[in-house]
Parts: C-alpha cells; sequence; structure tokens
C-alpha cells in the first residue's frame, strides 16, 4: 500500500494493482460477492442484446480476477446472434514496451488494446521512419500477435494526449490520418476500431493541450447538439465524424472483403511509396512521398476494369472516382501525385 492509497510507482506491479487509480475507489475483484455483481450486470446488458464489452484499465485489475469474471458471462442472445456465440471483448492495457506490466499477461483472457500501434504509423506517415519499412508490419514490431490485438490510429484518451500519450495522428491533421487509416484498414493485422470525434479549440500552453477537457457540440442549455449530415454523408455542427469520410468507410467495405487473404505482391520505390494486394480480392497503393509514382504494379486481381473507393465511389454501376484497368497479366498502371487530396488508390 501506499502512504494516501494511490499508485505512484508504475515499476511495482502490486502497487499499479493493488492501489486507486487517479483517487477512483477500487472494487475488490477477488470476492466472489463482487465478482458475481459484477458479472450479474454484465449479464443483464447480454440479455438486452449487448455484443460485447471493453474493460477500461485492465492492467490495474488481476488477470486472475478478470479472468474469474469474464467466466460468468452468458453467451450473447440469441434472438440477436447465433446460438452460442461469446460475447466480444478486449481490455484496455496500455503497454508501450518499458513498464512492469505486459500485455501478454492479458492476452491469454481476451484481445488488449494496442497503443503502439498509432504512435509508430504516426511516425510514418510524418516522415520520421520510411513506409518501406512496413513490410514486416505486425508482430516484428514489438506489437502483440495479430490475434490477440485491437488497433487504432487514435482514441478518445490519446488523441488528447491522455492514456498512454505519444504523438499520434487525430482529424486535426486530414491528409496524414486518412492515409493512416487507410492503411490500417487494408493490412491484415489485428481487430481494427474506427475513431468518430467532436472539434474542440486546442489550447496549448507548453506541449499541452489545456483545452483537452472540453466536451462534445453543446445548446445552451448544456443539452448535447446532433451533427447535421451533408449532401456528401459528412457532418457539421462540430461533429468530426471520421468514420463517414468517404476514404474511411470505403476501406471499411474493403476491409469485409478482403477478410482472410493474405498479404501478397509487396512494392515499394525504397521510401514512402508503398502498395500491396490481399489475395485476389484487393489492392492498394500510398504515396507518402514527396515526388509522383508513375508505376506499373502486379495487383493480383483478376483482368478488368476496377473502382477507386479512395478517390470516389462505386455508384449506379458506376466510378464516381478513378477507374483502375487490371490486364490479363494482374499488372495496372497507377499514377499517383504527391500533393493529391488522396495519394492513395
Amino acid at each position: 500500500s501506499t502512504g494516501d492509497g494511490n499508485i505512484h510507482n508504475y515499476n511495482d506491479p502490486n502497487e499499479v494493482r493493488n492501489c486507486r487509480l487517479v483517487s477512483l475507489v477500487d472494487l475488490k475483484l477477488s470476492k466472489d460477492y463482487v465478482r458475481d455483481s459484477i458479472a450479474g450486470y454484465l449479464n443483464h446488458l447480454i440479455s438486452l442484446g449487448v455484443a460485447g464489452f471493453r474493460v477500461d484499465a485492465a492492467k490495474h485489475m488481476w488477470p486472475g480476477d478478470l479472468r474469474a469474471v469474464f467466466g460468468r458471462l452468458h453467451d450473447l442472445n440469441s434472438a440477436y446472434f447465433p446460438s452460442g456465440t461469446k460475447p466480444f471483448i478486449f481490455q484496455e492495457v496500455i503497454d508501450m514496451g518499458h513498464e512492469a506490466i505486459s500485455a501478454a499477461e492479458y492476452t491469454g483472457i481476451a484481445r488488449v488494446t494496442n497503443f503502439i500501434y498509432g504512435i509508430k504509423l504516426a511516425d510514418v506517415f510524418r516522415h520520421h521512419n520510411q513506409a518501406k519499412w512496413l513490410k514486416t508490419w505486425g508482430e516484428q514490431w514489438g506489437m502483440p500477435n495479430s490475434n490477440d490485438a485491437v488497433v487504432f490510429i487514435d482514441n478518445h484518451d490519446n488523441q488528447r494526449g491522455h492514456g498512454g500519450g505519444g504523438g499520434v495522428l487525430t482529424f486535426f491533421e486530414p491528409r496524414s490520418y486518412k492515409m493512416a487509416t487507410e492503411f490500417m484498414l487494408a493490412h491484415p493485422y489485428g481487430f481494427t476500431r474506427v475513431m468518430s470525434s467532436y472539434h474542440w479549440n486546442r489550447d496549448f500552453h507548453g506541449g499541452e493541450d489545456h483545452n483537452n477537457w472540453q466536451g462534445p457540440p453543446h445548446n445552451g442549455d448544456m443539452s448535447i447538439k446532433g451533427p447535421s449530415i451533408q449532401s456528401d454523408m459528412s457532418c457539421s455542427n462540430g461533429w468530426i465524424c471520421e468514420h463517414r469520410w468517404r476514404q474511411i468507410y470505403n476501406m471499411v467495405a474493403f476491409r469485409n472483403v478482403v477478410m482472410g487473404t493474405t498479404l501478397t505482391n509487396w512494392w515499394d520505390n525504397g521510401d514512402y511509396a508503398i502498395a500491396f494486394s490481399r489475395g485476389n480480392k484487393g489492392f492498394i497503393v500510398f504515396n507518402a512521398g514527396t515526388s509522383d509514382i508513375n508505376v506499373n504494379l502486379q495487383t493480383g486481381l483478376s483482368q478488368g476494369t476496377y473502382c477507386d473507393v479512395i478517390s470516389g465511389n462505386y455508384d449506379n454501376g458506376r466510378c464516381t472516382g478513378n477507374e483502375v484497368h487490371v490486364g490479363g497479366d494482374g499488372h495496372a498502371h497507377f499514377h499517383i501525385s504527391s500533393g493529391s487530396d488522396d495519394p492513395s488508390g
């Protein structure tokens, strides 16, 4: 224990788990009564049709206690899900590789958040680390096994400098943010999560945003303002709605189509331009560099005309953006300007 009951030494796993996080009252999860009460509440939510749970601050709980709670959970409600379906659970474990508690202690229970992911991709798409190195992206970068990780470019905490911190990409850098999110959704590593935000007016002093506490857009009576939906499906009224950006929602569809395929036909220009296919289902090219690329690449796709879903949609049988023509040998030509609003395809 500590003098005030709070955590002070993050190198002591006992203190991190047994003392209070920022004065928050701790529940004694080692007791069956507490475990039953928490599991009872979660099972009530499951009966209502909830599909799963994110466990906040999981590293501040003993793995055995969490396992005991999850072991009491029912299958999902068969009125909404196939019979025998388990709840999807992931645990917030901030493990940047230099603390006493590791994500590996929790991966045998359920998936864990991968906070290294967004930091490393921000380095690439801010030109601090060449994109060519992404050829080995995944476990070789010191990250958990793909089947154990939930991945994201940013979340509600670290886009404000909280919870893991670090200089992640956010909607405040939209071009780089879109490219990083496109890469996340195109690459097979991890279980992906897309962020959806609201705007706030940042106010930096000494490297810290003094407005990071600000809540969502609200009316004079403090009720939350609803978003206005624009003709291009995006939001206004102070809401960012990254999930409604064309480049992101189309790449969600791409990920669903290519699910289960491997990454093949890797290409890079030795710098910041890369490309790869997902089996014979999809192909993507990125130009994060400072010069145009003009290349013929093996796509792995069947001969035909395809829509580039980064620059447009497939709408009423036609492409509203660029078309890509794949020849009988699987090759296609790509010209992507480094100054393009959509330097991917």
